[in-house]
């Protein structure tokens, strides 16, 4: 019998695969550079960070312009931990409205005196204009990837920044894609003390391929299964890093991330498993935030 978890995530997978239509990921072009090129050609460059402000930031990556923003909500000064957040697709983590899809907000910002550390939301490129627009980038591959390695760059900015300032503890963190982010980020460069990656893993290939996810996957993407975990499956960089540093949190329902498929990216790591699919785990922002403080 289904639960109401797999229900509600295959629900709306349902919906959404109607309100897409031919704007599938990765529908026009599946070509793309390898994400270590992206990121290492990635240039992000940020002022001191020293109170609660929002920031744009212009990033390049060769013929790429892209913009991307990082928000802080709650400055406490260097010698306290920081939080960096990212966000999930589509969000907009600087909407605090009523009703707005906002996984920072409902975490961190309505609880916001729960949390004795600095706290930081990175907005992804493309993530500041509508829906339409956005999908229709997403149909390309390398706009994908690029969206994913200026937002790890963008994170390893704002850690060089407090650094320099003597901030000892800092925790990256997100959620689905920002939680791929996350482990992007500890991938190619584990400067930060701590990663909590929250419905994510480090095969991001099969989500598009073998998940039901992939009923928002283009034709072209689904008929050369090979070229999109060559380019988006990160695995092996990640366990490259063999640092005791990330508490990944999975749920056993989820029918995007799939618990068996991404937890073969811990080995080494413990796995906090809650019982929820994407979507539900997505709003239990209690055991969300329980996870993250946790880290602090």
């Amino acid at each position: 019998m289904m639960n109401k978890h797999i229900f509600v995530d295959r629900l709306t997978m349902f919906i959404a695969a109607l309100a897409t239509g031919k704007k599938k990921f990765f529908a026009q072009s599946i070509d793309s550079r390898g994400f270590e090129e992206l990121i290492e050609s990635a240039k992000v460059d940020i002022p001191a960070i020293d109170a609660e402000t929002t920031t744009e930031v212009e990033a390049t990556i060769e013929a790429h312009r892209l913009t991307a923003a990082y928000r802080v909500e709650q400055w406490l000064g260097y010698k306290v931990p920081t939080i960096i957040y990212h966000h999930g697709n589509n969000e907009r983590p600087f909407d605090y409205r009523a009703g707005a899809k906002n996984t920072f907000f409902n975490i961190f910002v309505r609880q916001r005196e729960d949390f004795r550390a600095n706290l930081i939301v990175v907005r992804a490129p493309f993530h500041d204009g509508s829906l339409k627009r956005y999908q229709n980038l997403m149909t390309d591959l390398e706009n994908f990837m690029v969206m994913l390695a200026v937002s790890a760059k963008l994170n390893e900015a704002i850690i060089r920044r407090l650094r320099e300032k003597g901030t000892e503890r800092i925790i990256t963190s997100g959620i689905s894609l920002g939680g791929w982010v996350t482990n992007l980020h500890r991938s190619y460069f584990n400067s930060a003390t701590v990663y909590v990656p929250l419905l994510a893993g480090a095969f991001l290939g099969e989500i598009f391929l073998t998940s039901r996810y992939r009923k928002l996957t283009g034709k072209k993407a689904l008929e050369n299964p090979q070229t999109i975990r060559r380019r988006l499956n990160f695995h092996t960089a990640f366990a490259n890093v063999t640092e005791s540093n990330v508490f990944p949190l999975l749920a056993k329902y989820d029918q995007f991330i799939e618990y068996d498929v991404q937890k073969a990216s811990y080995e080494r790591h413990p796995i906090k498993a809650i019982e929820a699919g994407h979507v539900t785990g997505a709003l239990n922002a209690d055991e969300l935030k329980k996870h993250i403080t946790g880290t602090i």
